[in-house]
């Protein structure tokens, strides 16, 4: 697999990592460029929990304002290694090998970019305080659902429920794809 040609280099890059390296699971070009556009509307710092090889951290690095900067973690030091190839003489990027929980002391977030099923608990609890006050929460590989209570897997899906009620969040689920959507929370 290779990258679309019309994708920033920065992303080229990552792709042609994650083809090394054999890492088929990542964030998907529609969902990238929500994410570079997102990203152009922040100050301050972005993070992304799950790094993979990079190639969320690269859209939002696509993205990004000058004065911001992004941090990523990846638990799989091999894999945070290899997304760290790619920023390794970018300044505004930085990959860390260990679990999102460590990035606690340095938020709170303008944006914060996460896998809807990654971490295990990746609920509104668990990140409320990493985001600043108006900053954005994203969360991706959510199947598209038109019912309520919202179904995944033939089960009620608690998770996109629990973002979607929350009163200290605003959030829209925002379907990308035929076959996958983000929720956008945005922090009250």
């Amino acid at each position: 697999m290779s990258a679309p040609p019309e994708v920033p280099d920065v992303v080229r890059r990552a792709f042609d990592v994650s083809r090394r390296r054999g890492f088929v699971s990542f964030c998907r070009n529609e969902t990238g460029r929500l994410l570079a556009t997102l990203a152009a509307s922040r100050g301050g710092t972005l993070a992304e929990f799950g790094t993979g090889t990079g190639v969320g951290t690269a859209w939002l690095r696509s993205g990004i304002r000058d004065c911001s900067r992004i941090v990523s973690a990846e638990l799989d030091s091999k894999l945070a290694g290899a997304a760290a190839e790619i920023f390794v003489d970018d300044d505004q990027v930085e990959v860390v090998a260990a679990d999102w929980s460590t990035l606690r002391d340095r938020g709170p977030f303008a944006l914060l970019f996460l896998d809807a099923r990654e971490p295990k608990d990746s609920g509104p609890d668990a990140v409320v305080d990493l985001v600043e006050p108006g900053g954005l929460v994203v969360l991706d590989d959510f199947t598209p659902c038109e019912s309520w209570p919202p179904v995944y897997g033939g089960r009620v899906d608690t998770l996109r429920e629990e973002w979607l009620t929350d009163e200290r969040f605003t959030t829209v689920e925002v379907m990308v794809a035929s076959d996958t959507a983000v929720l956008i929370a945005s922090k009250r």
